[in-house]
């Protein structure tokens, strides 16, 4: 089994950043991250700035020619929904015959993207939970890296694919927390469940973390939005259930209450959001299965509204 020596970073935002940061400080050297020249040129200014302390990381220039540099073993591709397809040419000449990817994009769609661009065989499913990381300008900050889950689509307990086991070899040796759920595609909906409820509130609600912690308002309206994808989870056999909701109000319980979802950040940023992902495929997969969406259709209406009026 070849061992994973070299990772490229793909996304140099406030879950890129932490996660290449991550590795760099396991495994210095063997993390890089993907930029264009003139991010390049801020980086190896300024450096990336995580919770107070500049760290320096290798980068890996976009724009190079197939052929030209060395291909990747393993890429982290960590943007927006919305940006993946331009992140697509940026990575494809460090994709070579025994690279790796996994994707830690919302949403259940970039798995698909990838193996459309680069073959179903190098693609991992993949996603981050519990990490809090929020950038203000030119700082990250986070109190929670979280836990990465990834495996292929269904991963018998104690028999991992050589895929899966060459990445978490390399996760153990950089120290990175990971799990490899039995369920991916299950694991992927318990996210974007996660994503259509507090990512949305929040943004509506412009409320951090700490709001849904002790508000029960809050919370109603979270909860609201994530039963209507669980009944739709349920239409389509993919797994969710009510008891789901517990296991999100734990991890909800241990993130930094200051601390805000990836949406909200967004909004304050005037950013375009992911909406079209979150409340936008509950109401196209609710239309697919004669399911009612209807908080989601609202949430989508107020999100779309909110990106237009900035």
């Amino acid at each position: 089994m070849h061992a994973i020596d070299k990772v490229v970073v793909v996304g140099a935002g406030a879950v890129g950043a932490v996660v290449a940061a991550a590795i760099h400080r396991g495994l210095p050297g063997k993390a890089s991250l993907l930029v264009d020249a003139a991010r390049a040129e801020r980086l190896r200014a300024e450096g990336l700035q995580i919770n107070g302390k500049r760290v320096d990381l290798p980068l890996s220039p976009v724009s190079v020619a197939p052929g030209t540099v060395q291909a990747a073993d393993l890429i982290i591709v960590a943007v927006k929904q919305q940006q993946l397809a331009q992140a697509i040419l940026d990575m494809a000449p460090y994709v070579g015959e025994g690279t790796l990817l996994i994707s830690l994009l919302n949403g259940i769609a970039s798995e698909d993207d990838l193996a459309r661009a680069f073959g179903r065989d190098k693609v991992l499913y993949a996603m981050i939970l519990g990490i809090d990381a929020v950038r203000e300008g030119g700082e990250i900050r986070h109190s929670s890296f979280g836990v990465i889950n990834f495996g292929e689509a269904k991963n018998p307990p104690g028999a991992p694919s050589e895929n899966v086991a060459r990445v978490a070899s390399f996760f153990d040796r950089a120290g990175i927390a990971y799990a490899v759920p039995e369920d991916m595609v299950r694991t992927l909906w318990y996210k974007l469940m996660i994503n259509v409820g507090i990512n949305q509130a929040s943004a509506v609600l412009r409320a951090p973390y700490g709001v849904f912690q002790r508000l029960p308002e809050a919370r109603r309206v979270m909860d609201a939005a994530m039963l209507e994808l669980i009944a739709i989870s349920k239409a389509k056999g993919t797994g969710l259930s009510e008891g789901d909701l517990q296991s999100w109000y734990r991890t909800l319980a241990g993130l930094a209450p200051e601390a805000k979802t990836s949406m909200l950040q967004d909004v304050e940023a005037g950013r375009k959001t992911e909406v079209e992902i979150f409340s936008g495929a509950v109401v196209r997969m609710g239309e697919e299965t004669s399911l009612p969406t209807p908080v989601n259709r609202l949430l989508f209406d107020m999100i779309r509204a909110i990106e237009q009026a900035y």
